[in-house]
């Protein structure tokens, strides 16, 4: 599984190179864009077709290869594979198959936008975690959905968009208020952008430049200060959960807690999560 530039054709790891280079077949998402980006490296190998809508089928045919003695490369077309990308079926059917799966690390736009972004488990009354949430729901409906759920988790989580959408999925984050959003557009490309702002004036950042509405995006929902406030937790309540944790996964533990105490569970799993994040 080879990771390719998201952009930046300079981006390209020197290990990638050596794998692609000895690769008896290259497996991509689209040969016509892997066809050109192997081209840019002066490497010309043959390609097999391996995307969302034929990914189970044509893993057999990698599974064929392999069991020959073949060196197969996976590609998507941009970043690490099996991120909101294809690629996690073919690695669970090499998996099945009992064949080795190696990863080729690369780059990423989501652990680019989070280097830039000054997320840091470190800061004292965060909380030092993030989710990934990938693409959210194309119908308003359960987009909305989604973004409700997104605000009353504490935790940083990072979303990904495509163009056509980013105004409706924009006016939407809007209603997280002054919760931090850092804002990557076009990463490692000629016009990349990356800005922070609170949620409530991304749909302004957006509509202030036409040229903003272009490209692909990377969004960064920040962690919510925790605040003794903000949990409602008593002392006594706060020692209890405590004693759970020690004794209990996360979950089981906030819900005995809160059979116990009558506390709600929000408060008392933002607490969890605060107290379990790495000093």
């Amino acid at each position: 599984m080879v990771a390719t530039p998201i952009g930046n054709l300079a981006d390209i790891g020197l290990r990638a190179l050596h794998v692609l280079a000895l690769a008896d077949t290259v497996a991509c998402e689209d040969t016509r864009h892997t066809g050109s980006l192997l081209q840019a490296y002066g490497l010309h190998k043959p390609l097999l077709a391996v995307h969302e809508h034929n990914e189970a089928e044509a893993a057999a045919s990698v599974l064929e290869r392999l069991r020959a003695g073949q060196r197969v490369a996976y590609v998507s077309d941009a970043g690490t594979p099996g991120l909101s990308d294809p690629g996690a079926r073919l690695v669970a059917a090499v998996r099945s198959g009992d064949l080795r799966c190696v990863p080729v690390p690369g780059a990423s736009s989501v652990t680019a936008l989070l280097s830039v972004s000054g997320f840091t488990p470190q800061d004292p009354g965060h909380l030092g975690r993030f989710v990934f949430a990938g693409f959210l729901a194309s119908k308003a409906a359960e987009r909305q959905r989604e973004i409700d759920r997104i605000g009353e988790d504490p935790r940083a989580c990072v979303i990904l968009e495509a163009p056509h959408r980013i105004e409706a999925l924009a006016a939407d984050l809007a209603r997280l208020g002054e919760r931090p959003l850092t804002v990557g557009r076009e990463l490692t490309k000629q016009f990349e952008e990356v800005a922070q702002m609170p949620a409530s004036g991304f749909p302004a950042w957006l509509a202030a430049q036409a040229q903003r509405q272009r490209g692909e995006f990377v969004l960064l929902v920040h962690a919510r200060a925790v605040q003794e406030a903000d949990t409602g937790v008593d002392e006594a309540s706060r020692r209890i959960l405590t004693l759970l944790l020690n004794e209990l996964p996360l979950k089981s533990a906030v819900k005995l807690c809160a059979e116990i105490t009558g506390l709600p569970r929000n408060g008392l799993y933002a607490l969890a999560l605060a107290m379990k994040a790495p000093e």
